[in-house]
């Protein structure tokens, strides 16, 4: 080592390479305190600014000593930088899970910033004929159907594993578009999400060749999915049938020739809605009831759909806030294959959307009725 005393420091004092060293990084970095004399303490140089003794004969001791206390000012340093730069890339902004963006629909025009991390997420528009000007972004909810097919080791993504007297079988769930043909024998879940605090309902009704439709049931909430537990929140994802159901998924069958689709009305209310008991099977609702619900809260309803999302394959931030429903899906969690918007809906009032599963031959999603 150079042992030659530099000059320059606060009253010129003389400093060896060591010690120059030394003070300008903690200098730097505000840590002097974390300088000792025992670093460089034997003689005969005194450095007047600091009163740290120098000795050449004793610095490649004291030089160990101090090489340890820099790099822990090292990592101070760094921790304190990365957690500043965390805080400020973490902004409320950023971290407020959101569904609802017009951004969306609209073709990129330049490069997002560095600031905003945004996941990919691109959505066309479904229903042109529904504006999406003046949507209230608490009003929107959101839906994903997923189709199950046997997993095989080289498939990226969660499984849902099922134990059935035929043993155990491994199934990998998928995002199917709005427009997928569902066949026989085909196993779908729903998740969904809503953009608010509030209540879920969700009625099924077969669709037949003719337009018209079966009776409505209520398959949820029921005390068998969640214990009954039918709270919504931001974040909050609710998927029907749920993970530790038997089985976890509805199997499509066919109930008569003339079936064509299965018609799902998800229902969010910011309070219970009256005259509904939580049962513990699904419960036949009137066909006035569910009529006037439709007329109160569902005209104008349209939605995008996620562009290239078919196919994709579930993830464990999905898997995991499905299962723990205590926790939410972050800002930049994957978002959901449909987005239902209402431009007339108000915040404080109830939303109802429908999801029309379509079928490639006259089939049915068998209901479980127990």
């Amino acid at each position: 080592m150079n042992a030659q005393a530099r000059l320059g420091q606060p009253g010129d004092a003389p400093f060896c390479d060591l010690c120059w060293l030394g003070w300008t990084f903690l200098e730097c970095g505000n840590l002097l305190p974390l300088w000792s004399s025992a670093t460089c303490r034997r003689r005969p140089v005194r450095h007047r600014a600091t009163g740290i003794v120098c000795d050449i004969r004793g610095q490649k001791e004291a030089g160990k000593k101090m090489i340890l206390r820099i790099r822990f000012a090292i990592v101070l340093v760094f921790s304190v930088l990365c957690a500043v730069t965390t805080v400020e890339a973490q902004s409320p902004e950023d971290a407020t899970r959101r569904l609802w963006d017009t951004a969306f629909a609209k073709p990129a025009t330049k490069k997002p910033t560095a600031k905003r991390r945004s996941p990919s997420r691109a959505y066309r528009i479904a229903t042109p004929q529904v504006p999406v000007t003046d949507v209230a972004p608490d009003t929107v909810v959101g839906i994903t159907v997923w189709r199950l097919r046997p997993a095989s080791r080289s498939d990226a993504g969660e499984r849902i594993i099922v134990h059935d007297d035929a043993g155990t079988k491994n199934w990998l769930p998928q995002r199917i578009s709005a427009n997928t043909r569902l066949l026989q024998g085909d196993r779908i879940r729903i998740s969904i999400e809503a953009a608010r605090t509030g209540y879920l309902y969700v009625i099924d009704r077969e669709q037949y060749a003719d337009g018209s439709l079966g009776d409505p049931y209520l398959i949820f909430p029921t005390t068998r999915t969640l214990a009954g537990n039918n709270q919504v929140t931001v974040g909050k994802l609710i998927e029907i049938p749920a993970q530790d159901d038997s089985p976890p998924y509805f199997t499509v069958r066919r109930t008569r020739p003339e079936h064509i689709g299965e018609v799902m009305s998800v229902l969010v209310s910011p309070v219970p809605l009256e005259g509904v008991e939580t049962t513990a099977t699904s419960q036949k609702l009137s066909d006035a009831q569910v009529a006037a619900w439709e007329k109160a809260y569902s005209p104008s309803v349209g939605f995008l759909e996620m562009a290239k999302g078919a196919g994709q394959a579930w993830t464990k931030e999905e898997k995991d806030a499905g299962a723990a429903n205590t926790r939410a899906l972050t800002a930049d969690a994957p978002t959901p294959q449909l987005l239902f918007y209402r431009a007339s809906a108000k915040p404080d009032e109830p939303v109802m959307v429908k999801v029309q599963l379509l079928y490639g031959i006259p089939i049915s999603v068998r209901r479980r009725h127990h």
